[in-house]
């Protein structure tokens, strides 16, 4: 009995310690800012027609088209965030735009999450227009762990670890960095960036 109590009384510590991985990594690491706090959206500015809302301390959405845009603006970073998609669903990060009352892609960079695409150059993992996808990534119905440098000209991105894009372009070198919903449910957590000095 005491046996099974002790066994019961570890399972229970290590699922805690499981749910509370994700936010702990998160948090690591020296010079890294917390874009979304779990709990509100106060540091961004809403444009378009998303239905954007917090839940158990993700955001999410599931109405199109609209954005969170950050009050500041940033050239050279690196960026990480969590972001679960169904496969039909468009979502992404945009960022050095140059509009960011209307974000797009004719306004600044977006690392896009969109398996089903109809142009598959722009599909997951690509930078949109300007760099397609080195690999096929398929992110539907799982957390894709999303990171993105910007240092100069030379853009990268990587899913999980894989890279994905890489390029050098000049079009833009500042702005604010912005979550999109584009279509179906995308979610979002530990939303982090570092400037690159």
């Amino acid at each position: 009995m005491r046996t099974t109590a002790v066994v019961i009384a570890l399972f229970f510590a290590g699922a805690a310690g499981v749910t509370r991985t994700p936010a702990a990594a998160a948090q690591a690491g020296a010079g890294w800012t917390t874009l979304f706090n779990g709990k509100n959206l106060d540091n961004w500015v809403k444009t378009g027609n998303a239905n954007w809302r917090v839940v158990d301390g993700i955001i999410e959405a599931d109405m199109p088209r609209g954005f969170l845009v950050t009050r500041e603006s940033y050239g050279d970073f690196e960026l990480r965030a969590d972001i679960w998609t169904t496969p039909d669903s468009n979502g992404g990060v945009l960022f050095r735009i140059t509009k960011p009352e209307d974000p797009g892609i004719e306004n600044g960079y977006e690392l896009n999450i969109n398996d089903k695409r109809a142009d598959q150059t722009g599909r997951t993992g690509s930078i949109v227009n300007v760099a397609k996808p080195l690999v096929q990534f398929d992110s539907g119905n799982q957390w894709v762990t999303v990171e993105i440098t910007a240092k100069g000209p030379h853009l990268t991105g990587r899913l999980n670890g894989t890279p994905t894009a890489e390029v050098d372009d000049t079009k833009y070198a500042r702005g604010p960095v912005s979550l999109q919903a584009a279509g179906g449910l995308v979610r979002y957590r530990n939303v982090q960036i570092r400037e690159i000095k």
